[in-house]
């Protein structure tokens, strides 16, 4: 058994890390809208939550890393993607089994999370000026500075692109013994 989730961490893993590759670029301070939400979205509801954890926090690495390493931005951009999507992953599975409706709004507040996961270090980045963020700043700058992260709203929009993921790919997930 714990081959068998090392084995399926590691390809969801790969399936998220994709995800954050393959992305919409933005200006900075945003850089880019990735296709991960609706991998991770999904698989929240389909398979064990700490291994969505785990694979949502290393995918989620590891393709922010690639981006930074190829696309240019800051070295803090990975470990924001941990930081900010893993828990997402914890707020989706808690509501996993609670009907279509509690599920949605889940997502909801898993996005809202990300944003401001995204947004109050970005504010004290700018503020104080760390991490590549420029110079020190006023609060109030900061925050201006900071709020381009609410563009991470736009990630609302993979909501019904992972109900179509959990629809189709439910019954094989089922047969694997995972929930659904």
């Amino acid at each position: 058994m714990a081959n068998r989730r090392l084995a399926l961490t590691a390809g969801f893993s790969a399936l998220v890390a994709v995800g954050t590759i393959v992305s919409i670029p933005l200006p900075q301070p945003v850089a880019e809208i990735t296709l991960a939400p609706a991998f991770y979205f999904a698989l929240a509801v389909l398979a064990d939550k700490w291994d969505v954890f785990a694979a949502t926090a290393i995918g989620g690495f590891v393709g922010e890393f690639f981006n930074i390493s190829t696309r240019g931005g800051s070295p803090i951009y990975p470990f924001g993607m941990v930081w900010a999507r893993a828990p997402e992953v914890l707020i989706i599975a808690w509501a996993a089994k609670k009907g279509k409706k509690t599920l949605s709004i889940a997502m909801v507040v898993a996005t809202v999370y990300e944003t401001f996961a995204f947004l109050i270090p970005d504010w004290l980045f700018y503020t104080y000026g760390v991490f590549d963020f420029g110079a020190p700043t006023t609060l109030y700058s900061g925050l201006v500075s900071a709020s381009y992260d609410l563009a991470t709203f736009v990630d609302l929009a993979y909501i019904p692109i992972a109900f179509a993921i959990i629809a189709a790919a439910g019954p094989t997930f089922r047969r694997l013994g995972y929930r659904n």
